[in-house]
């Protein structure tokens, strides 16, 4: 597994890119929730061709998403992939007047955007096999509100407080858990 808290900070349009692939982002969504995998596992889950798998998790090791992990190929055909950073991050304002890096920066995040729209709608569907009180426990909220800038700044702060309080907890499984996915946005909403 990835190094607990490591993150890779983007500020490139080239690795930007690379993440704007809906199979590469679920590669290595997989890779830093199950740790470790073969090209033929991370094939299996993904539904594609191990040729197709490889293209991509190349195209990710050169940015430096991923690495490889030898010491679990248990023959020269097998090949074995690990994360290399627990999280991505990037500073979109960075981007707002470079025209090459914010188009770079716009089409990851949408790239991004479609998986979790997708994630939303299989967790939608798989509901109904779920027990009652792990549904019950689920959310789907939204809220808008009217801020200043810092107090903008603060919501946005005790959100990502939230998320690493609990990040931090359950990193590691133990008996009784299941993972559990959260999605938070925060943004100006445009005036319509």
């Amino acid at each position: 597994m990835a190094e607990p808290g490591s993150s890779i900070d983007l500020h490139d349009a080239g690795p930007m890119r690379a993440l704007a692939h809906p199979l590469r982002l679920r590669i290595l969504g997989q890779l830093r929730v199950e740790g470790p995998q073969s090209v033929g596992m991370l094939a299996e889950a993904a539904g594609a061709a191990s040729g197709s798998i490889s293209y991509h998790l190349a195209t990710l090791a050169k940015h430096g998403f991923v690495a490889r992990a030898p010491e679990l190929e248990r023959d020269g055909r097998e090949r074995w992939w690990r994360a290399a950073h627990e999280m991505t991050s990037w500073r979109t304002e960075e981007f707002l007047d470079d025209p090459e890096r914010r188009e770079a920066s716009d089409a990851m995040r949408r790239a991004v955007l479609d998986t979790y729209h997708r994630e939303l709608l299989e967790a939608l569907d798989a509901e109904h096999a779920l027990e009652p009180e792990w549904v019950a426990a689920s959310d789907t909220s939204d809220g808008s509100a009217h801020l200043t800038l810092e107090e903008f700044r603060e919501l946005t702060a005790d959100l990502a407080a939230v998320r690493e309080k609990w990040w931090a907890r359950g990193r590691d499984g133990g008996p009784g858990t299941r993972p559990v996915r959260w999605i938070t946005h925060t943004f100006p909403r445009t005036v319509q």
